[in-house]
């Protein structure tokens, strides 16, 4: 049976402070596991957050206000551009106490009281946090004249195990050997904007390579992904959502 493409408008939470022009998508989607359900909900660019039980985990806070959304017990970032790391974003988010999970590169840029509530993971090394099994996977640059936007062995993207279900966060990065050897993906989000992560074909490519069950494009900024399902067929469901409030 061939995989349906999913085409939702998302109500918008209003913004308040110094951000009007980043609406929030705030639709949740929820994927059942062995566990309980998972709740994402799309936000702005890069920035998610993942629902479980009573954990709240955001991945890669800026770049929007957050105040009208559930307070975070838990954040990961990917790496250390501005569009994933916002200091000040994320001290409002983070709060006084919430863990973050993160990278060497971002560690570094940390405020001191941030940083004591850090934990580094390498590529390749796996942890649980908040709860949730991680594995940390290489997310890079692989095309020469772009190696300099993401170099190796600098930035992570996360699969996040939620009972018998995986989720695939991928940061930015190109297709990569760690991402496709990836297996049994139920969930997996991929950056589509040239010339700094996958171009759309790239990524019809690597979808129909490590086979995730379903993808939301995101991280798209100026790319046109609605191309995307024909490029896959029934490879896999497409969620297009509305990151940008288009």
């Amino acid at each position: 049976m061939q995989r349906r493409t999913v085409l939702a408008g998302m109500t918008a939470l209003p913004l308040v402070g110094a951000l009007p022009s980043f609406a929030q998508s705030t639709a949740p989607d929820t994927i059942p596991t062995s566990a309980g359900d998972v709740t994402i909900t799309p936000v702005h660019h890069a920035s998610l957050l993942l629902s479980f039980g009573n954990e709240v985990i955001y991945v890669d806070p800026a770049e929007a206000d957050f105040s009208a959304l559930p307070a975070a017990t838990a954040i990961l970032i990917t790496h250390a551009h501005g569009d994933h790391l916002d200091p000040e974003t994320l001290t409002k988010v983070a709060g006084d106490t919430t863990p973050i999970l993160t990278t060497a590169e971002v560690a570094g840029k940390l405020t001191e009281a941030l940083k004591a509530r850090a934990t580094v993971l390498a590529n390749g090394a796996s942890t649980t946090f908040a709860g949730v099994p991680v594995e940390a996977i290489a997310a890079y640059n692989t095309t020469a004249d772009r190696l300099n936007y993401h170099p190796h062995g600098v930035g992570n993207g996360y699969v996040l195990s939620f009972g018998d279900t995986r989720i695939y966060v991928a940061g930015d990065t190109e297709p990569t050997p760690e991402m496709l050897a990836l297996t049994d993906i139920a969930v997996a989000f991929l950056p589509m904007n040239l010339p700094y992560t996958l171009s759309v074909e790239q990524a019809a490519e690597a979808i129909k390579g490590f086979k995730p069950r379903i993808v939301y494009p995101y991280h798209s900024r100026g790319s046109d992904v609605a191309a995307l399902p024909v490029l896959i067929g029934d490879a896999a469901e497409i969620r297009q959502r509305d990151w940008y409030g288009a």
